[in-house]
């Protein structure tokens, strides 16, 4: 008669312990009662995969006990973190507040964790810091992207020169007026509702979560949020001859904006399951829940997460469409890019893993990107040089150097607006929070990366629409 021996189980990957030996015996006893050996280890294979399903089965009961107790142990080892954090390289070091650079600490001892680096508009955030650069294996971690799912710069550039905005200043802070929507639910009714090929995107269907969304990304695209997101005119310097023009100096529009309430509901809904599904996690980087990309839970997310994306990209793209379109303007040049987003890359040694950029920019060899500073200060147009121990990414920003709160308190609308006076910028809504004096010098920010990337354009903004109130994005 065939037996169930430990050599024919570890051939069908059995591994060594108390597990092995319930399994030849109770495969024997299944034997013996006159089942034949390639039925009995099928049902033990069955029990490892599914043990809950046997716990009243009199002959298996003591192994899916056990198999389940093992189970557990691992789920739990799977959730300790480094007893140190991977080392990771950071920029601008000296003007980013410590308890961001403790919050990449801890992350970098996630067991998920392949290797990160911090930017120098790095700040506190949720889980990982806003500036941080997270690079994982075969996970993705929901709010490693952000709440708001694919923050995004466009710069338009106009083959004419920005003294048009001093000649039609009304026209042009009209434009503004008109053609944005800013702040918490803001959306477009009627015809003033736009049209765009993502709305017919199959990717709306995928999920009962976008079916719900489907109708509040046709009411707000085209709109922009709350906090520091803003559509401005402005004067764009360019360097060197690219985009078919010369170097000189061009009228541009400049925006930044993400993928709105579609992004949030996402980025609630995927956090939420993450942090359920790793309940052991350590509370310091219990937001920084993982879910793995071969689940169908971590599926569901990146298909929301591109078509957020996508949905991002068609914001930006309608906006300028019909700024551009009150002044009878047509752009010559786009430069676009996310900063809230995770990317399949390869590592320098070839490794495949899952880079998140949480308020950082891509800054591959030749990539452009666009690195603004606040309200009242200039925005940069870079190229990336690739460097691999920045995960080939470079700020997205100045980066705070107050909390909105700490903003509000501490700086007076007439410091705010006498800023902005010496500059020349006229600013259409904006709340206290998002003041100049709340940011970190972009000068600087950008002079400590100067090994990621270079300059090509500096854009200076004159007229600058923004949200009312506070915000949180």
């Amino acid at each position: 008669m065939d037996i169930i021996t430990g050599k024919i189980l570890k051939l069908n990957h059995w591994e060594d312990g108390k597990s092995i030996g319930l399994a030849k015996e109770a495969g024997n006893k299944m034997i013996a009662s006159g089942m034949d050996r390639d039925a009995a280890l099928a049902k033990l294979e069955a029990v490892r995969q599914n043990p809950g399903s046997f716990l009243a089965d009199t002959l298996l009961a003591d192994l899916a006990r056990e198999i389940l107790s093992k189970n557990k142990k691992d789920e739990s080892a799977e959730e300790n973190l480094r007893d140190l954090p991977l080392p990771f390289p950071i920029w601008g070091a000296d003007n980013i507040d410590p308890e961001a650079i403790r919050q990449m600490e801890n992350s970098m001892r996630l067991p998920v964790t392949v290797t990160g680096a911090l930017m120098p508009d790095a700040h506190v955030g949720y889980g990982l810091p806003i500036g941080g650069v997270l690079a994982t294996d075969n996970v993705v971690i929901p709010y490693a992207v952000g709440v708001d799912i694919a923050c995004r710069m466009r710069l338009s550039l106009y083959e004419v020169s920005p003294i048009l905005i001093g000649q039609k200043k009304g026209m042009f802070e009209e434009s503004l007026w008109n053609e944005t929507a800013f702040g918490m639910g803001a959306a477009w009714k009627g015809n003033k509702r736009a049209q765009h090929e993502v709305l017919d995107d199959d990717a709306w269907s995928a999920t009962r979560l976008l079916k719900t969304l489907q109708d509040a990304a046709y009411s707000q695209l085209g709109t922009s949020g709350t906090g520091n997101h803003f559509v401005e005119w402005g004067s764009f310097r360019l360097h060197e001859p690219m985009f078919g023009l010369k170097p000189g100096e061009y009228l541009a529009l400049l925006s930044h904006s993400g993928s709105r309430g579609v992004g949030f509901k996402i980025a609630d809904r995927y956090s939420k399951l993450a942090m359920e599904k790793h309940p052991d996690l350590d509370k310091s980087v219990r937001h920084l829940a993982w879910l793995p990309l071969d689940s169908e839970d971590g599926q569901e997310y990146w298909l929301s997460m591109e078509l957020a994306g996508r949905f991002a990209s068609a914001n930006h793209y309608i906006i300028h469409k019909r700024v551009a379109a009150a002044i009878g303007l047509k752009e010559v040049a786009v430069v676009e890019n996310h900063h809230n987003f995770a990317w399949r890359e390869k590592l320098s040694d070839g490794r495949e893993v899952i880079v998140h950029r949480k308020g950082a920019t891509p800054a591959g060899v030749g990539v452009l990107g666009v690195i603004p500073g606040s309200m009242g200060d200039a925005g940069y147009v870079v190229r990336g040089r690739g460097v691999s121990k920045s995960l080939k990414s470079a700020s997205h920003g100045a980066g705070r150097r107050m909390s909105r709160k700490a903003a509000i308190n501490s700086i007076s609308k007439r410091e705010r607006d006498e800023y902005l006076k010496e500059r020349g910028i006229t600013l259409l809504g904006g709340g206290l929070d998002e003041s100049p004096q709340a940011y970190k010098a972009i000068d600087e920010v950008i002079t400590a990366q100067h090994d990621l990337v270079d300059v090509i354009g500096k854009f200076t903004p004159k007229v600058v629409r923004m949200a009312d109130e506070p915000g949180d994005i």
